[in-house]
């Protein structure tokens, strides 16, 4: 079967760029590994996709090449798919947290709302898709050839790699795609798995394992970058949005520093507390701040010598030096859970050799790279679909 166009993915950008193409009267062919389409769109934003934000600026990428993400959001911007959104009638909403507006866009009932909108565009233009198929080889002589492992093969005037990074192998994530860019002479940007829980060993996992389920509002640290929300601690760790943030800049052996009462001057607060509550002990006053599993468990690891005494007793400076800490905690994890729970993958494809007016190759004409696949990782909140959303739409366009 010849087509004018296929495209290796039927994830965001996959599915984005096929219906794009097909809105100009391309003939599109959609191969996906899994077993059915767009299964991360499913799973994302616990069911309810947070498909975009409202405020979305190049400096919500992480990339090699960071000027490059630029053309593709001018081109395609969060706006452009709100207006898609709505036109589908599909209700969302803008998250809180404590009052405070996000942002970050969630679709109010499921995310089969997103996937079905975009199955949708692309059956009204006449798009194929299909499901269970597994590419043995690609070739370029005149077209692209694609070998397929039941024995047939496909030809197309373009070919379009939209398969994703390594995150999440059980909802398709694989390499294949880089294998492909490697095999037209495309250099890769070292990857590495992240917006991912981190792991500890020795007495930090036991003391994660046993308050595995609590989450509090802190800042998590790592370099000079700090990010600001919720942490849960996990039987194995460290979780949550500011640590799955923090995670993209993180590299093994670095330590983070833990905020776990922000926006709180707590060596004036408990100097306060001394003065009136002079016959408490010090985890009486911390439980009036912190979950009280939490205080028991930081009172055995950091001040267990003075656990019995009130706080008339403590020094100014022991006082001083506890409330410090409460503020930058900093410990070293052991690693993180890795590509099994990313949520993406950093690095990828080098923009460098990419036009970033269009996502075509600059060494193989007519070979274009999208979404995760291409060095580009964006923050938490939105922002990597709507990466997928603009460079699946800037390809499609220019095919």
């Amino acid at each position: 079967m010849k087509y004018d166009v296929v495209i290796l993915g039927a994830g965001a950008a996959g599915l984005m760029c096929a219906l794009t193409a097909g809105q100009r009267g391309l003939r599109v062919l959609v191969l996906e590994r899994a077993n059915k389409p767009g299964k991360k769109i499913l799973m994302s934003g616990g069911g309810k996709c947070n498909f975009t934000n409202l405020e979305v600026t190049p400096e919500h990428y992480i990339s090699a090449n960071p000027h490059f993400v630029k053309s593709p959001l001018n081109q395609y911007s969060q706006w452009d798919f709100i207006v898609l959104v709505e036109e589908y009638g599909i209700d969302y909403f803008e998250k809180e947290i404590d009052g405070i507006k996000t942002g970050q866009l969630f679709c109010r009932e499921s995310s089969k709302a997103i996937l079905s909108m975009l199955l949708r565009e692309c059956e009204q233009m006449g798009v194929e898709i299909r499901t269970r198929v597994d590419i043995t080889s690609v070739e370029h002589h005149g077209r692209f050839r694609l070998q397929i492992a039941e024995g047939s093969m496909t030809e197309a005037r373009s070919l379009v790699v939209a398969t994703g990074g390594l995150s999440v192998p059980s909802l398709g994530g694989s390499g294949f795609g880089y294998k492909i860019a490697e095999q037209f002479g495309h250099l890769i940007v070292p990857q590495s798995p992240a917006l991912v829980p981190y792991t500890f060993t020795g007495e930090l996992k036991t003391f994660m394992e046993t308050l595995s389920g609590i989450a509090i509002p802190a800042t998590v640290g790592v370099g000079q970058r700090a990010f600001h929300g919720g942490i849960l601690f996990t039987h194995r760790g460290l979780s949550g949005p500011a640590v799955l943030q923090s995670s993209s800049y993180w590299r093994p052996g670095d330590a983070i520093s833990l905020d776990l009462l922000p926006g709180r001057a707590m060596v004036e607060e408990l100097s306060r507390a001394k003065n009136i509550h002079s016959r408490c002990h010090l985890k009486t006053v911390l439980s009036h701040y912190l979950p009280k599993q939490l205080v028991a468990r930081l009172e055995k690891l950091w001040w267990p010598e003075v656990a019995g005494k009130s706080l008339a007793e403590w020094s100014g400076k022991h006082l001083r030096e506890i409330a410090e800490r409460l503020h930058d905690w900093r410990i070293k994890p052991a690693a993180t859970e890795g590509y099994r729970t990313a949520e993406v993958t950093l690095g990828g494809v080098d923009t460098r050799e990419l036009s970033s007016q269009t996502m075509e190759s600059q060494k193989q004409p007519r070979l274009y790279f999208i979404g995760e696949v291409v060095d580009v990782t964006g923050h938490l909140g939105g922002y990597n679909f709507q990466w997928a959303w603009s460079s699946g739409f800037v390809a499609g366009k220019a095919l």
